[in-house]
């Protein structure tokens, strides 16, 4: 592992060897997106749970030849409000489009009408049908990644780490295509819900019920279901974030590390939730996380696998 430090600041970024190199090259610049008109297909329903319509959007590249890889966001709001039209997708897409990516964002069931595991089946049942519509919509389905901002960065978390061993795949149809991801970008999500502080927060309660147990608030928590054959993943957290404390992303990051999973964790000096400026301009600059997160997803996601390779790994049950 390397290490990667921002000046004047103590905590350490962890990358794989060869990705530093990859993203202070991007911070130099490149990598924009162009001018040119992307065709969108919106509300797409991916599954009807409870006779409740469960929609999609999708954002198609102006480059690149199908089959696409895929970057799939999924919104926070404290898991009670936020919609797929919201969120770090409004400024991530730009730079993911411009790369080649078939950008889907969706909605999910929200709390406190709809309590966990809804949330985290909606999500999984939307991989699966991207999977199952793959050439529907001309994309990869051994190429597919995940990110998501606070809530959504708890869920995607979760689906990098929970496989169908945890029991989350049991609804929203396609039961039987896997709904494994090739790699998780998590932005400032929580991880262990069983942390003082956070197992009494608000969102938690509407998300689990008042008075959850501390085996409830485990199973909630993507640090539960950590293992080494888990996707790498990039954290991205800010240093004065109040709403969810930098710690549940050190948490997460090292039970992955000590899985030996690939992780890095990207700590943004003057940024609180949702990396707004908190004493100063936050470094690295949201423009700058933007092409993190894409060149993340350049040397996980988009790398072609010999095919039925990448099927394998994603089938394998620990």
């Amino acid at each position: 592992m390397n290490r990667w430090f921002w000046p004047g600041r103590e905590d350490r970024v962890r990358l794989p060897a060869g990705l530093a190199l990859a993203l202070l090259a991007a911070l130099g610049g490149g990598g924009r997106w162009g001018e040119a008109q992307t065709r969108v297909e919106r509300n797409v329903v991916y599954a009807v749970v409870n006779g409740v319509p469960l929609a999609l959007d999708l954002y198609f590249p102006d480059r690149g030849t199908p089959p696409l890889p895929v970057a799939m966001y999924v919104h926070g709001g404290a898991w009670m409000q936020g919609d797929k039209s919201e969120g770090a997708r409004l400024t991530d897409v730009p730079e993911l489009l411009g790369r080649g990516y078939l950008v889907v964002s969706v909605n999910y069931r929200l709390a406190p009408a709809a309590r966990w595991p809804a949330q985290i089946e909606d999500v999984k049942a939307a991989v699966r049908f991207l999977r199952a519509s793959a050439e529907r919509f001309g994309l990869d389905p051994e190429r597919i990644g995940a990110w998501g901002s606070s809530a959504g960065g708890h869920l995607v978390a979760m689906l990098g780490v929970a496989d169908a061993s945890a029991g989350f795949d049991g609804s929203g149809g396609n039961t039987g295509v896997s709904s494994r991801v090739r790699a998780v970008a998590d932005l400032f999500g929580p991880t262990d819900l069983t942390q003082p502080g956070v197992a009494t927060s608000s969102a938690v309660l509407a998300l689990l019920g008042p008075a959850p147990t501390t085996a409830a608030l485990a199973a909630a928590s993507p640090v539960t279901y950590v293992t080494p054959d888990d996707p790498p993943f990039l954290i991205l957290h800010g240093d004065q974030d109040t709403a969810v404390p930098l710690s549940q992303s050190v948490i997460l990051h090292e039970a992955l590390l000590a899985a030996g999973v690939p992780a890095t964790l990207v700590v943004v000096r003057n940024a609180g939730h949702g990396f707004k400026p908190v004493g100063g301009n936050p470094q690295p600059s949201r423009e700058e996380l933007s092409r993190m997160i894409a060149d993340f997803f350049d040397g996980t996601v988009k790398p072609v696998s010999p095919r039925g390779t990448l099927r394998r790994r994603l089938d394998r049950r620990p």
